[in-house]
């Protein structure tokens, strides 16, 4: 199982970024909104994946980057658990949507739960 969220992992394409805003369909378990667009890619890789915190909802650069390193890390530790079988490859985009800050064990209890749902929502 590979535990790593290395740079060819990562969501940097504007083009497809706004393909994914524009195309994508999205899965939604509080306080996360998943947007996800099936796509190849030219490295080979399964799953590319960025992450949000609205600066309207937190002001300060600290409280966002804090939300996005736990997001992060919680998708990374759950990563091989959900798609190490996926044969498709897809971008997503995790967004946190509360306005209140959170905790790992939260963070990561959540997002159990909205991969549970991108898989239920993809199988049908």
């Amino acid at each position: 199982m590979n535990f790593k969220y290395s740079k060819q992992d990562k969501l940097k394409s504007k083009k497809l970024i706004e393909q994914l805003f524009t195309e994508g369909k999205s899965v939604t378990a509080y306080p996360f909104k998943l947007i996800y667009l099936k796509t190849e890619f030219e490295d080979d890789s399964i799953l590319k994946t960025g992450v949000s915190v609205s600066k309207r909802l937190h002001k300060t650069a600290v409280a966002r980057n804090r939300i996005k390193r736990l997001l992060r890390e919680a998708y990374r530790l759950n990563k091989p658990i959900y798609f190490n079988n996926s044969s498709a490859s897809y971008a997503f985009m995790i967004l946190y949507l509360s306005k209140d800050g959170t905790t790992f064990d939260k963070l990561n209890k959540t997002i159990k739960v909205l991969f549970e749902k991108f898989l239920k929502s993809i199988s049908e």
